[in-house]
């Protein structure tokens, strides 16, 4: 009954540590999100940057695993090279194990006043605010789950059954790290696992064995999670998981080495953090110059799909038009298979203006009257709908016709502004400033993600995501505004690379903030029907 009730208080203590890393990793992205986005988008042009942009990252969101599934959805879509997308990797993996050590430095002490603040917090109104506060909630919960877990695994160290247990394994350094690895994967966390380990007495040798173990199983959710996802986004997180697999298999024959002699000079944390962070240095700095190779590697044992250039329609069903339901889910499909052709253009715009290359340019044309045959052919197909419509279905007809508007309308910007802009920029061997270069790519990079932002509202008429949508316009204005402000700013400085390029700064700044609120466009139906919409900006006197 006795070990009964100490399995339940160690599994209690690890769920409480799980949930309080969720809610680090939610509110963090409610409240920084975006902006976490721009940093690893923006800091992968070099291997330094990407190694920073990588650990950075992870520091806020409190895991490695949502950090590889980001990087890996922009090498999907072309916005990360492969090779920095393995360096920031090296970075993120870094960045868990020095949250572990964070975590681990003495401060459970503040606890209640991390839940205290982040209650306070999450009940502001602002999602700023609000996400800040789940973060702080969750933090001063993961602080007290590991007193818990302290606690809950003291019996555990005297017990003799357990010893027992740990001496095999100890024997045994294989199955050790096959187990270790096992809850890594199952609590989607080599943080927790690390922990956990760090709980427990065990003997130098077998503490290193542990950790290794922990480290393979933490790399394993990101594979899993991306099985669904193309050969590109699938390269980053195998590679990844290869990279801990190599570190540990050349580990492991000397943990009866490493082990004392990491015993011998502990700091704050434990040996098993210790461990931890030197192994994830170590295996960063001893990767680092072979990332070109595994990234070539993977490109040989993952080959891209076959793709399919179809271009027509693929859910407009004529059958379906008799049910207005059926035809409708089709109708939205198509919308969305839309969307992705002008996320398509936008992505190849943002590569053509980085890489000072228009090849990716010439694509932009053919997918922009793509576009507009199809979204022609959805208004045709929307308008021979059954006269059986109901009130709802025709709310739901005009919010699909006002979407495919607007991403004709965001085609049209892409071809006929940004374009050539952008060949512009190419042909006269244009150089921005590296601060007005900066802010158009930021601004490239959150047109992106509304865009994918977008499509998830249409898709799903989720409240809060619209109304979060709507509040990213109010940003983005800002922003754009503040880009101007200071582009002008350095034009009265006399920055020679501002007074060649202000006018097409400005003009790419201009259609960006357009994209935006076309792609914002489709939360004023949801926000507008639940009356969260106001008719005018003006104030009232």
């Amino acid at each position: 009954m006795g070990s009964i009730i100490v399995g339940c208080q160690i599994a209690g203590a690890v769920a409480l540590l799980l949930f309080g890393l969720g809610l680090i990793r939610d509110g963090v992205t409610q409240a920084l999100g975006f902006r976490l986005k721009v940093v690893l988008g923006l800091g992968t042009r070099t291997g330094p940057r990407a190694f920073v942009a990588g650990l950075v990252t992870t520091l806020g969101l409190q895991s490695s695993t949502a950090t590889a599934l980001m990087v890996s959805s922009f090498v999907e879509r072309d916005l990360i090279r492969t090779r920095m997308a393995q360096v920031a990797m090296l970075g993120a993996n870094v960045g868990t194990a020095l949250t572990a050590w964070c975590v681990t430095t003495g401060v459970a002490a503040v606890a209640p006043a991390l839940l205290l603040l982040g209650y306070v917090m999450a009940r502001r109104t602002r999602a700023t605010h609000v996400g800040i506060g789940r973060a702080l909630i969750g933090a001063g919960l993961m602080f007290l789950s590991l007193s818990l877990l302290s606690a809950a695994t003291e019996p555990l160290r005297e017990a003799p059954e357990v010893g027992a247990f740990l001496a095999l394994l100890d024997k045994a350094w294989p199955v050790a790290l096959i187990f270790a690895a096992g809850v890594a994967a199952v609590c989607s966390s080599s943080l927790a696992a690390v922990l956990l380990i760090s709980s427990l007495a065990l003997s130098p040798a077998l503490t290193v064995v542990l950790v290794l173990g922990a480290n393979l199983g933490g790399a394993l959710p990101a594979v899993l999670a991306n099985l669904p996802a193309r050969a590109a986004a699938r390269r980053v997180t195998v590679g990844n998981l290869v990279v801990r697999a190599v570190g540990c298999m050349a580990v492991l024959p000397f943990a009866g080495t490493i082990g004392p002699l990491l015993a011998g000079f502990p700091i704050s944390g434990g040996l098993a953090v210790e461990v931890h962070l030197v192994f994830n240095i170590l295996v960063a700095a001893a990767i680092w110059p072979s990332t070109g190779i595994i990234s070539k590697a993977m490109c040989r044992l993952i080959v891209d799909e076959e793709q399919n250039h179809d271009q027509a329609p693929r859910w407009l069903d004529d059958e379906a038009l008799n049910t207005p339901a059926l035809a409708l889910a089709g109708a939205a499909r198509e919308a969305l298979a839309i969307g992705d052709t002008v996320e398509r253009m936008l992505v190849q715009a943002r590569t053509a203006f980085r890489s000072d290359d228009p090849a990716p340019l010439a694509e932009v044309a053919e997918l922009e009257a793509r576009i507009d045959r199809r979204q022609q052919e959805v208004k045709t197909y929307l308008s021979r709908l059954g006269r059986d419509a109901g009130e709802s279905e025709r709310r739901r007809t005009i919010a699909i016709l006002d979407y495919v508007i607007n991403l004709e309308h965001i085609g049209d910007i892409i071809d006929k502004g940004l374009s050539p802009e952008v060949r512009q920029k190419i042909g006269l061997r244009l150089r921005f400033s590296d601060e007005g270069y900066h802010e158009l790519d930021r601004m490239f990079l959150i047109s992106l993600d509304t865009l994918r932002m977008a499509q998830t509202v249409f898709m799903t008429g989720d409240r809060d995501l619209a109304r979060r949508l709507m509040e990213l316009k109010v940003e983005i204005r800002n922003m754009e505004r503040q880009s101007a402000q200071r582009h002008l700013i350095r034009l009265r400085e006399g920055h020679a690379a501002s007074l060649e390029t202000s006018s097409l700064h400005l003009d790419i700044l201009r259609d960006l903030k357009r994209i935006n609120a076309h792609t914002v466009a489709v939360a004023h139906p949801i926000l507008d029907e639940e009356g969260l919409l106001a008719e005018s900006r003006l104030r009232h006197f």
